[in-house]
């Protein structure tokens, strides 16, 4: 009953801590409209802070990983959440100096910590759901809290920044305290709680004279099968589309193209990620009964549907859309029919995370904890691809053409499901 118990508790503090992944990550969408217009930054440029914060999961991946083997999860989690106050703190110190390089350290530092978190929470929950089905299902469930944060985050900001042509990263403070508040709180929640270690445990009871595998062992062992190297490709490609999705239907909807304010675009983009909710519920509510395999290719055909009606219809009709006003109204505003199925992208995107994570760890035993570490390396995707987007809108002049990186990546998502995932080593 005790463990039974204490299994209880760990899942509640790691899905407490998947919502600060998604509240501190999801930051860096409401700041791209505000740096793009407070330093008068190109697409491109306005994308930096939220490739600084996935870039640090390229340095911290492995090492994440290596620490997470050595000293646990408990251990990780304390340093993640510390390293976090700070990067939080860093990007508030960025609108007292008005210093877009202040602003781009406090992305980046933050990036550490949630590399960090993101490798304490996926392999616990999959290991206390013990793998397979019930270990996707925790993972969704998990994924669930995380769109809860993200869908609060870029409404809340977006009403803060109120009139995007005159929004600077002061005006986004309140959201920062609530940040530093949340870091805070779960230092003291996670010091104080009693977190399984399965694999300290194991290790202990190895036997004494049983050699220990170095660390690029461990890699070249992870590596060695092949599903999980597509695997980690997908992951890398996977957060560049959940990303790239929502910050460019912000930015093209508050362009003067549009001319929709913050607070409603704000809304709009948090539509996204309530939708993603909705997924991730249903997705965990069906885990235990439908493969990891049959959700990515379900999910990952529509997606593909939704892009080209996307950037096929455009802004060629309006459609009535539920959102919150900057004097704190509901309405139904107009927007472009394009944005719309963008929008509705969230429904595809919300298990494939859970879905890719648990095929790719599928028969890895003791390479999991490494291959948890490389997986948050190719977190990455999530600051390259968003760059790679706003290079095209860029050179295109055109918000709508930049989602074909987004659609080819869906396609390759959808490869891995039918083809690629299928478990074998080399």
């Amino acid at each position: 009953m005790a463990k039974k118990n204490s299994n209880v508790l760990a899942i509640g503090i790691m899905f407490f801590l998947f919502m600060m992944i998604s509240f501190v990550t999801g930051l860096q969408n409401p700041f791209g409209v505000i740096v793009k217009n407070q330093f008068a930054a190109s697409n491109l440029m306005s994308q930096l802070g939220n490739a600084a914060n996935f870039i640090a999961y390229a340095f911290m991946g492995l090492p994440a990983g290596l620490i997470l083997a050595k000293k646990g999860y408990k251990f990780t989690a304390l340093g993640a959440v510390a390293v976090g106050f700070i990067g939080v703190c860093i990007t508030f110190l960025s609108g007292i100096a008005g210093s877009f390089g202040v602003y781009l350290l406090g992305a980046f530092v933050s990036g550490f910590s949630m590399c960090m978190l993101n490798t304490v929470v996926n392999p616990l929950l999959n290991t206390l759901g013990g793998g397979g089905n019930k270990g996707n299902q925790l993972i969704q469930w998990g994924g669930s809290c995380n769109s809860l944060a993200a869908t609060i985050c870029p409404v809340f900001v977006g009403y803060l920044i109120g009139d995007a042509a005159n929004a600077k990263i002061s005006d986004a403070n309140p959201a920062l305290f609530i940040a530093m508040g949340i870091f805070a709180l779960a230092f003291v929640i996670i010091l104080f709680s009693d977190i399984p270690e399965p694999e300290l445990e194991a290790a202990k009871a190895a036997p004494a004279g049983e050699v220990k595998e170095g660390t690029m062992a461990s890699v070249k062992g992870a590596l060695s099968y092949r599903h999980f190297v597509f695997g980690i490709i997908a992951i890398f490609l996977y957060v560049g589309v959940e990303v790239g999705i929502p910050n460019f239907v912000n930015l093209y909807m508050t362009s003067p193209v549009i001319g929709i304010s913050a607070a409603v675009a704000g809304t709009i983009v948090g539509m996204y990620w309530f939708l993603m909710l909705c997924g991730r519920l249903v997705g965990a509510s069906i885990g235990g009964k439908v493969s990891s395999k049959v959700m990515i290719t379900s999910v990952s055909a529509l997606a593909v549907l939704f892009l080209i009606l996307g950037m096929c219809l455009g802004n060629s009709a309006t459609v009535r859309f539920p959102a919150i006003t900057s004097d704190l109204r509901f309405s139904l505003e107009a927007i472009p029919v394009g944005v719309m199925f963008f929008v509705l992208c969230g429904l595809c995107t919300s298990v494939m995370w859970g879905a890719i994570f648990n095929l790719a760890v599928e028969g890895l035993g003791k390479y999991t904890s490494i291959a948890s570490g490389i997986f948050m390396v190719m977190v990455m995707g999530g600051g390259i691809l968003p760059l790679i987007q706003g290079a095209v809108a860029d050179a295109a002049g055109n918000y709508l053409l930049s989602y074909i990186v987004v659609l080819l990546a869906v396609c390759y998502l959808l490869w891995y499901a039918l083809l690629g995932s299928k478990p074998v080593k080399k």
